[in-house]
């Protein structure tokens, strides 16, 4: 069999039920094996949003989504999604084509050196340079894209060692191992805990990724101990819960930070800096952080480590649970920090101004989205006010990209959040200039048949950039841009089309959207007059 061939039954042994990707000249062997195969082939309508697609369905299965691209701008376009991946620890392989390594040592048409163009946004990456080694090649590639901490990894592929002929079997699977923490490790962490008068857990996305949620619940109902998520710690706890802080980490002060302030001993738990740096939240230094997670903590002079707690969290946090004694503590101060921000929620449902406010938005879609149902944020000012306000009850139900945090990611991720859980609802909450970035992709949701909801917030400019301008400079520049008719657009993809026209109807149309099993494109224009509100509102906040 050629190489090629060998290269997807490695592929089909690792379980691979998608392959995401733009097909190319220098890996049309690649493409024709998989013609043989039962591995389905999604024709994506840029490489970035093909590995955007492999990072969501990593993230949210827990098996590396694969994606594939050819050499030169295919591979270049690739890395963006990949990079993005990998920062998030979304579990990846990224597969690119090659030319021939006949050419490898002058100058030629479309070559670059990938390996080392992906070296710093993978954590492992090879080339194939003979075709005996392809089964090794792609089992170490699965094998540490789904180690801890998941990541991007990636392999390049000549075109000439495609189409050698070859002898060889793809490799089996092996069991990952799972270590723990040592009973005297747990102990001394259950006595920084049982010393501590006002302790603070910070959730972050490792907790998803470990499926550790139940685990961690056994712990808060024994301690007692409220819980700040981070952006993409969401929905650890349920913000139902009367423990529940919800999420922290847009600039600034704001009620959940002052959990922070009055803290004497912050628990992190699955939590990476990259997601909410320590400076923002320890600014002095002084409170100690017991750090509780799959591996030693990043050396930051904001995060000082009182006891690293490492290995698999389901374990340990059980572990730990069970050598802590069952206090009570005085948690009326949370009641109130609960208070302040579910009553922002609650007072823009009935509000009728227009365009529509951020926070309508939110209280609306949160009203029509079920527990189960997915809502992924783009990058933009809608990213801010979704992490903010838009409140979840379980892990993986609000995605929001917040490592290299990447424009365009949610259409794309959207796309694969309904491959991977058809039963429920999926919106891709977008803003017009992330959207634009990628909306292409509303083609490979029709020809897919995937009836997702894109919900656009439309303010004709880069709402973000304006909003840290005016904050800095009290003045903006250079951030407004023309919008094509997106009903005409919309309807030539297939989709179908909804413009909000009064805040009253809001509510009343996402309900429809989610009702109709079929794609729909909701324009809905924004009123972001209200971020620099918001920005004089977290200003007075007094803890």
């Amino acid at each position: 069999m050629k190489v090629a061939e060998l290269f997807v039954k490695c592929l089909e042994q690792e379980g691979v039920e998608y392959v995401f990707g733009v097909p190319g000249e220098e890996n049309i062997d690649l493409m024709d094996a998989f013609n043989d195969s039962n591995i389905e082939f999604i024709v994506t309508r840029h490489e970035t949003s093909a590995a955007f697609m492999a990072g969501a369905y990593g993230r949210l299965t827990g098996k590396p989504g694969v994606c594939l691209a050819t050499l030169g701008p295919g591979a270049t376009n690739l890395l963006t999604g990949v990079a993005n991946a990998n920062m998030d620890h979304c579990p990846l392989v990224a597969i690119t084509g090659q030319a021939g390594l006949d050419r490898h040592h002058k100058i030629s048409h479309q070559h670059y050196d990938l390996i080392s163009m992906y070296k710093p946004v993978t954590k492992w990456n090879a080339q194939i340079k003979k075709g005996e080694i392809t089964p090794e090649v792609v089992r170490k590639a699965f094998q540490v894209a789904g180690q801890e901490k998941w990541g991007a990894t990636h392999i390049d592929l000549p075109e000439d060692i495609a189409e050698m002929e070859i002898e060889a079997h793809p490799l089996e699977p092996t069991e990952r191992p799972h270590t723990t923490a040592g009973t005297q490790m747990i102990q001394e962490a259950a006595s920084l805990i049982e010393k501590a008068e006002h302790p603070l857990i910070l959730a972050g996305n490792g907790i998803t990724r470990q499926q550790a949620k139940e685990e961690l619940g056994k712990l808060i109902e024994k301690t007692e101990i409220p819980v700040v998520h981070s952006f993409m710690g969401k929905g650890a706890l349920s913000w139902k819960d009367d423990l529940s802080l919800m999420t922290a980490g847009i600039g600034g002060q704001d009620y959940i930070t002052c959990g922070f302030t009055g803290a004497d001993l912050i628990i992190t738990i699955g939590f990476d800096i990259a997601e909410y740096p320590p400076k923002n939240w320890n600014p002095e230094r002084k409170t100690p952080i017991l750090h509780i997670d799959t591996e030693e903590a990043e050396t930051d002079k904001h995060y000082p480590v009182a006891l690293n707690v490492l290995g698999d969290l389901k374990l340990n946090l059980d572990k730990l649970q069970q050598a802590l004694s069952k206090t009570g503590r005085n948690n009326d101060w949370v009641m109130n920090v609960r208070k302040q921000a579910l009553n922002e929620l609650e007072m823009y449902k009935q509000d009728s101004g227009f365009p529509v406010k951020p926070q309508k938005i939110i209280a609306d879609l949160r009203s029509v989205l079920n527990e189960q149902d997915i809502a992924i944020s783009d990058v933009g000012a809608h990213k801010m006010w979704m992490a903010r306000m838009y409140h979840t009850y379980e892990t993986n139900t609000c995605l929001i990209s917040n490592g290299l945090a990447s424009m365009g990611v949610a259409v794309p991720s959207a796309i694969a959040a309904k491959m991977v859980h058809p039963e429920r609802n999926v919106v891709a909450v977008c803003g017009d200039g992330s959207f634009q970035m990628t909306g292409a992709e509303m083609e490979t949701a029709k020809r897919l048949n995937l009836p997702i909801v894109v919900l656009m917030w439309r303010d004709e400019g880069y709402g973000l950039i304006e909003w840290h301008q005016n904050k800095k400079f009290d003045r903006a520049s250079y951030i407004k841009f023309g919008n094509p008719d997106y009903e005409l657009l919309a309807k030539s993809y297939g989709f179908e089309f909804m413009k909000i026209e009064k805040a009253e109807d809001l509510q009343s149309s996402l309900e429809k959207a989610v009702s109709l099993n079929q794609p729909v494109f909701i324009d809905c224009p924004v009123d972001y007059r209200e971020n620099m509100k918001l920005t004089e509102k977290l200003g007075n906040i007094i803890c």
